[in-house]
């Protein structure tokens, strides 16, 4: 009596969400299921028509190019998150400085309004925006900068060899030699710029159309590949806070025996770091590919000013074919678009669960 009373009570704090997910998701599912295979603009009775609906979204150019940039996106956007997460988490897991102003910095992107950062990403973008005019001084003074950079290396590769010359292990990434480098390429291209002996390019306006455009580049649209670097900025740092709590649980003892064998940064990185963080990339890459390929507020927020050819993906036609395409709702169009999308998202997951990293590392 006393285990059903408990069976009872726990089901009676459970009883909101489950209706909750009941109505919110699974009617929703059901009904979705339903309307696929149904003629319904909101306004008429539902019309069954079978697979029509599935078989009219392939010959759809828009979904077809939600289809290809929803893969596409969900490739890029997902790797190279991954990528930038773990890097920064290496990063801000060492005892630095400021440590915690860092931290917070990174992840601030990722607490902000999607809304609002895409809209201040719209303002920086645009054809007088500030990427451009950052572009525009980069043309402008690249050969002050690359002779500074040759300037640099020159002097750290010099100062390398002569402390090692005089027995000093140092290493050829010094942070204090490197300091020096830095300082004296920059003074030194400032001078030859300023007697004349290195000139910058004329004044340019860059005025690349990042979003307004149909331009593409490797094949992928400007519009797209904004929303890709966007989404990249306010994603990694989420990605990073796992990497960084899978890190802290990783064993001191490993990293001893590492430096014990001579291991370098890079080593301990690919042996050690790596695979004790599998569990962790699993996670961060199957979220990843779920927020990707069902990626829908920066595309519906850009579709007002990039041509929709440019930005659509798998989640915002779903959107489109019932309040946007300019005639009636295509309900059943939308609903069997939806249940694709959905079905796209699990088999990608299980592709690369099966054949990437999984949870329990890589498989062959």
């Amino acid at each position: 009596m006393r285990r059903r009373s408990d069976w009872v009570s726990a089901f009676i704090f459970l009883l909101p969400l489950l209706f909750t997910l009941a109505i919110a998701f699974l009617y929703a599912f059901v009904r979705t299921v339903y309307f696929s295979f149904t003629d319904y603009n909101l306004f008429k009775v539902s019309q069954f028509v079978g697979f029509k609906n599935y078989l009219t979204l392939f010959k759809d150019s828009y979904f077809v190019l939600g289809l290809v940039h929803s893969l596409v996106y969900a490739a890029i956007v997902t790797a190279t998150q991954t990528f930038l997460a773990l890097l920064l988490a290496v990063v801000v897991n060492q005892r630095i400085r400021g440590l915690t102003f860092f931290r917070a910095a990174y992840y601030v992107p990722s607490i902000a309004s999607s809304v609002a950062i895409t809209t201040i990403f719209i303002w920086l973008v645009n054809r007088r925006g500030t990427v451009n005019w950052l572009l525009g001084l980069l043309v402008r003074y690249w050969p002050l900068m690359v002779t500074a950079l040759i300037i640099t290396a020159l002097t750290q590769t010099i100062q390398v060899l002569w402390e090692r010359r005089h027995g000093l292990p140092v290493k050829a990434w010094d942070p204090v030699l490197l300091l020096i480098s830095l300082l004296v390429g920059s003074v030194t291209a400032t001078i030859l710029g300023r007697i004349g002996l290195i000139r910058p390019n004329p004044k340019v306006e860059v005025l690349i159309p990042w979003l307004t455009t149909r331009q593409t580049f490797l094949g992928i649209p400007l519009p797209l590949i904004s929303i890709m670097i966007l989404n990249i900025w306010t994603t990694t740092p989420t990605m990073m806070i796992l990497f960084l709590a899978g890190l802290q649980d990783i064993p001191r003892e490993l990293y001893e025996v590492a430096d014990i064998d001579g291991a370098t940064p890079w080593q301990k990185l690919r042996y050690v770091t790596v695979p004790a963080l599998r569990p962790v990339m699993f996670l961060v890459i199957t979220l990843g590919l779920i927020g990707t390929i069902q990626m829908f507020d920066q595309a519906a927020i850009t579709a007002g000013i990039a041509p929709l050819e440019s930005v659509i993906t798998l989640a915002y036609y779903v959107y489109w074919a019932v309040f946007g395409a300019g005639t009636l709702p295509k309900v059943g169009m939308a609903s069997a678009a939806a249940l694709v999308l959905a079905t796209l998202t699990l088999v990608v997951v299980l592709l690369q669960r099966k054949f990437g990293f999984s949870e329990k590392g890589w498989y062959s």
